[in-house]
């Protein structure tokens, strides 16, 4: 009697990749984050990494919808970039291939808020 080894599955096995911030990414926001903390604007943050999508999502009390959802889509790198920053209303605010830029939007836009 022989006894042969099980055979594996068929077909090629591909794990799904997610989409995820890298460090130098979540620096970028965190330095957004940190300062509006401070000043008491935002509370509480939410963090999804999907198959298609990285977003992360400010808001100013936990218990309601994001202010902002900082998204990242490398599907759109080619197009119109694939970093965005969407307002609560659903409307993208700024999109571009620069996150530090993009994020920058949301910045000066809070801070003419403020002080104007």
């Amino acid at each position: 009697m022989t006894v042969n080894p099980p055979t594996p599955f068929p077909g090629p096995c591909r794990q799904v990749a997610e989409v995820c911030f890298d460090r130098r990414e979540l620096s970028a926001i965190l330095a957004l984050y940190s300062p509006m903390v401070a000043a008491g604007e935002w509370r509480d943050y939410a963090l999804a990494c999907g198959r298609d999508r990285a977003v992360f999502a400010v808001f100013r009390r936990s218990s309601e919808q994001p202010l902002y959802r900082i998204e990242k889509r490398p599907a759109l790198r080619g197009r119109q970039g694939m970093y965005a920053v969407i307002g609560a209303d659903g409307r993208v605010l700024r999109r571009g291939h620069d996150l530090a830029q993009v994020v920058r939007a949301v910045s000066g836009r809070h801070l003419r808020a403020i002080g104007g």
